[in-house]
């Protein structure tokens, strides 16, 4: 029988505590508390530089922090053995490698290896999984196909089929519809956010964040500015702190909807038109 581990009823709970990351003296995320719920999808939203890549990194054990603690159900990561982590939480980058040219399954059998036998082999039910994982992000059928001849969304598919293929309890995902285009971007949450993983994802876009997550993590200058559920957290004032763009969060049967009406404005006379009104060309504006 396979070393196949399924995804457990109860999957991780995912926790940073005082998380801190700095480059060269810049610090990119500062005291960051997060804890993603067992089940739950986590939005990681926030504006470009505001540290939604690194926390993304640190959280799937792949960039150390300087300072705080990433814990998988209450364990430090650091402490875990790697294969155990493998098997528990899979994590995918925004762009897969560019310099390989394997065939599409070889690619997905990567996230089979923390099975692999003490003598190197694979399980034995690793081509069907990795099959069933690539069926279901869209790319049914092309496990002989080279990675090169894929497009930049035809690789993003086959880098979340490689993660799902780890069955793991946990999924990191930093920014995995880079490239999508609509129909696949929906067809992706969809399986993200029916599926028995704890999920935590990176996210531009509000409206698909709100409408798809459970929780949102709102991060400006590498801090936690809001959290909590979408409809609470990207309220008006929120939006125009962080994001700079006003609009308002509504809640709907199918989730939470940010609509949004432009950027906000700074100075009470920015963003106003510059164009004639329409009247008698002669006629001052206020003047009736």
């Amino acid at each position: 029988m396979s070393e196949q581990r399924a995804i457990s009823e109860d999957p991780g709970v995912l926790e940073a505590r005082d998380l801190g990351r700095s480059v060269h003296g810049v610090d990119l995320l500062t005291g960051v508390d997060i804890v993603a719920p067992s089940g739950r999808m986590t939005g990681i939203v926030g504006p470009n530089g505001s540290g939604k890549s690194t926390l993304a990194r640190c959280l799937a054990g792949v960039t150390p922090p300087d300072h705080g603690v990433v814990t998988l159900d209450d364990t430090d990561l650091r402490t875990l053995p790697r294969r155990s982590v493998a098997r528990r939480l899979a994590f995918v980058e925004q762009q897969g490698h560019a310099e390989i040219d394997h065939r599409v399954l070889d690619v997905v059998r990567l996230g089979r290896l923390p099975y692999r036998s003490r003598l190197g082999a694979l399980d034995e039910d690793a081509d069907e999984v990795c099959r069933t994982a690539l069926a279901e992000v869209g790319m049914a059928g092309t496990d002989q196909r080279r990675w090169s001849g894929l497009s930049g969304g035809e690789r993003q598919r086959v880098q979340v089929a490689r993660a799902l293929a780890q069955t793991p309890d946990v999924l990191v995902l930093d920014e995995p519809l880079n490239h999508l285009d609509v129909h696949h971007q929906f067809e992706l949450l969809d399986l993200l956010s029916t599926g028995a993983s704890t999920v935590v994802i990176v996210l531009h876009d509000l409206d698909l964040a709100a409408r798809y997550c459970d929780h949102l993590v709102v991060l400006d200058g590498g801090r936690v500015a809001a959290d909590g559920v979408p409809a609470d957290v990207l309220d008006a004032d929120v939006l125009d702190r962080v994001f700079r763009v006003r609009g308002t969060t509504r809640r709907t049967p199918h989730g939470a909807r940010v609509e949004l009406h432009g950027a906000a404005s700074r100075h009470p006379d920015a963003g106003r038109s510059r164009r004639r009104p329409l009247g008698p060309p002669d006629q001052p504006v206020g003047v009736e």
